[in-house]
């Protein structure tokens, strides 16, 4: 079965297909031409005799220059079977559609990567009669996007940056200015990013720093997987993501935090509290201003 992350990884382009041309465009440096309209596809590839063959994504993108079928396949290991599968999905697309199919492989591996990006040749060795250059976005070429204003420039390109990079050493930094930028979307579609970046994250420590962030602006708990954290007794635990990601935000903004400070926002478990302090720390200039009466 698909693991979550597998899905993530390709759903995020079901989100937003127009996500997808800016990656092929700005990423791997390819031409694509902009698409005026997107629709999506049945991924169902089998053929009449009983052979299951699906892709993970396929949208169609209409062009000036004609249309296209864009091929996602979400890819977590190395998979000599693809090299022939991923042949026959072109061949029998573009036979099927009478359009140009365009293949992207995704995955947050490095191996991975270097591995889907090898060009696929069918026929004689030297000469093919077939080949097939997919095009990878991975942990190689994805930007690594830790700058606050960038992030809100482009939330789902943030979001396919902490999908990729979630596991990276830039990963708190990452996660908190996706957290910033969130917040400048509307909520149905922050919360669909947020499961999509709490299914990719493989390390622990930062998918719990991800999950205290969401509880501090409440994304999180829109989502069904909040009812599992919740049966967990976390309503303590809500109190404590405030807590940290306060301090963390004024730890990135190099505001000093005098002890007394620290003690009361840690101590503090009133939730309502803890959410105007949260949005003051973005914009105080000293720590002791979170604590200021009034608006």
């Amino acid at each position: 079965m698909p693991s979550s992350s597998h899905e993530a990884l390709h759903r995020i382009f079901q989100k937003d297909p127009a996500l997808l041309t800016r990656a092929l465009q700005s990423v791997l440096r390819i031409p694509f031409p902009e698409p005026r309209e997107f629709a999506a596809m049945n991924v169902d590839l089998t053929e009449i005799e009983p052979v299951e063959r699906r892709v993970d994504t396929l949208l169609r993108a209409e062009t000036d220059e004609g249309d296209y079928l864009r091929v996602v396949e979400s890819q977590g290991d190395i998979d000599k079977r693809k090299r022939g599968s991923w042949p026959y999905y072109l061949s029998y697309l573009h036979e099927k559609y009478h359009c140009e199919p365009v293949l992207i492989v995704i995955t947050q591996s490095h191996a991975t990567a270097r591995w889907a990006a090898e060009p696929i040749h069918l026929g004689v060795r030297g000469c093919p009669s077939l080949t097939v250059r997919p095009f990878v976005l991975g942990p190689d070429n994805v930007p690594v996007i830790v700058d606050e204003r960038e992030a809100e420039r482009d939330v789902p390109l943030a979001v396919l940056s902490a999908m990729t990079h979630g596991r990276g050493r830039q990963a708190a930094a990452i996660l908190e200015n996706l957290a910033t930028a969130l917040r400048t979307i509307d909520p149905d579609s922050a919360a669909v990013f947020v499961q999509f970046v709490d299914s990719c994250l493989a390390d622990r420590q930062a998918q719990q720093m991800w999950r205290d962030l969401m509880t501090a602006i409440q994304y999180f708990w829109r989502h069904p997987l909040a009812e599992q954290v919740r049966d967990e007794g976390r309503e303590e635990g809500r109190a404590e993501g405030w807590s940290a990601a306060i301090l963390r935000t004024l730890q990135r903004r190099q505001i000093d935090v005098p002890a007394d400070v620290r003690d009361r926002i840690l101590a503090s478990t009133d939730l309502d509290e803890l959410g105007t302090w949260f949005d003051r720390s973005h914009e105080v200039a000293d720590a002791r201003e979170l604590f200021a009466e009034g608006p």
